[in-house]
């Protein structure tokens, strides 16, 4: 699997209105465009839809990440090790020990230019952690975990 197969992704994120699904499917994209050799994990728990890009087949070889959440009906542009990136515009969310994340409402609004960099030095993070540097998997598409059970989805309120 790569890049190119969705079919898992595109029903995880059926339930979602298509705005949210837009959204999650144009960051695929950015970091598909950025990364190609990366491997794409997908998880979809209970709380979100999440997919993030990992140096092998691992979660802690993760760089950067999308979570689509149930409840919320957010979008999260998120760097697994985001605690450790230098973030001068003080942009990235989150104050746990790791996790770090951006909202995204819509993609014109995206800070393009910004995560690029960040993103570079998630990459270079994650690369530095790396105990095998003989990947075995590169460009692949990875289904991780479907849960059974999913949060109710949140309803919209119209303006």
């Amino acid at each position: 699997m790569s890049k190119k197969e969705t079919k898992d992704l595109l029903k995880f994120l059926k339930p979602f209105p298509g705005d949210i699904r837009k959204t999650a499917l144009a960051l695929r994209e950015f970091v598909w465009n950025r990364y190609p050799a990366a491997n794409e994990l997908i998880y979809d728990n209970y709380n979100a839809v999440a997919f993030g890009w990992s140096l092998t087949d691992k979660l802690g070889d993760t760089f950067c990440s999308v979570a689509v959440g149930r409840r919320s009906l957010n979008v999260h542009f998120g760097f697994y090790w985001g605690s450790k990136l230098k973030d001068p515009k003080n942009i990235l969310l989150g104050e746990g020990n790791q996790y770090r994340y951006i909202l995204v409402r819509e993609m014109n609004e995206f800070p393009e230019k910004y995560i690029v960099q960040l993103t570079r030095q998630a990459y270079a993070y994650s690369l530095s952690k790396l105990k095998n540097r003989q990947l075995t998997l590169r460009g692949a598409t990875i289904t991780k975990s479907i849960s059974a059970r999913k949060a109710p989805p949140a309803k919209r309120h119209r303006k």
